[in-house]
């Protein structure tokens, strides 16, 4: 994130802040989405002094959901995660062999199902990412109170164009910004991003 925007935005105060389980963060315990805003949320509070309704939050992908629940008074969301995508049928096949090797005792051959970067995850991680991955955020876009600017990356495939355009549907105050790009498109874009965030305010 800070690649992105560390030259931008320099009307802000910046914090960088790798979740547990992110970067260079680790985390073994199972976490739900809840429990990473309120991560954020003390975080912001011990060391900045600051209360995260008062900030303006940007987050990518998952950290988008995160951002939402810590009801800041503006949210930039990045190919936010939190509208459910219809899973290929391979995908869905793969999660139905798992299940059974589960139910059979064979947990262990079922984690030959698993994608490589869920593979690569420990177990705490792997629970966490059961416990956020599905979720419908559908609820709480339509709950925020503050200000969203969405921007979204036209050729994402990880969350697709319709879960930012349904995003934007859903939040009240909110502004949406399709751009060229998969789901970091964000990476080398940060003065566009600055660029669009500022106009018309």
């Amino acid at each position: 994130m800070k690649s992105a925007f560390g030259k931008y935005f320099n009307q802000w105060e910046h914090i960088y802040l790798d979740m547990p389980g992110f970067g260079n963060s680790p985390n073994d315990k199972p976490l739900t989405t809840q429990d990473y805003a309120k991560i954020v949320e003390i975080f912001m509070r011990e060391v900045s002094g600051v209360a995260v309704k008062d900030c303006v939050i940007i987050g990518h992908s998952f950290g988008g959901k995160v951002a939402i629940l810590c009801q800041p008074k503006e949210a930039i969301l990045l190919s936010s995660a939190g509208i459910r995508v219809p899973k290929s049928l391979k995908v869905r096949l793969k999660i139905v062999f798992a299940k059974i090797m589960g139910k059979c005792g064979l947990g262990k051959l079922g984690k030959i199902f698993r994608s490589s970067d869920v593979k690569a995850m420990n177990e705490g991680m792997y629970q966490t990412f059961k416990n956020v991955v599905d979720e419908d955020f559908s609820s709480e876009f339509s709950a925020y109170k503050g200000k969203a600017n969405i921007f979204w990356g036209k050729n994402d495939s990880a969350t697709p164009l319709f879960c930012g355009q349904t995003i934007a549907a859903l939040i009240p105050t909110s502004r949406f910004f399709p751009m060229e790009g998969n789901h970091y498109f964000f990476l080398k874009q940060g003065g566009e991003i600055e660029k669009l965030y500022r106009s018309e305010l």
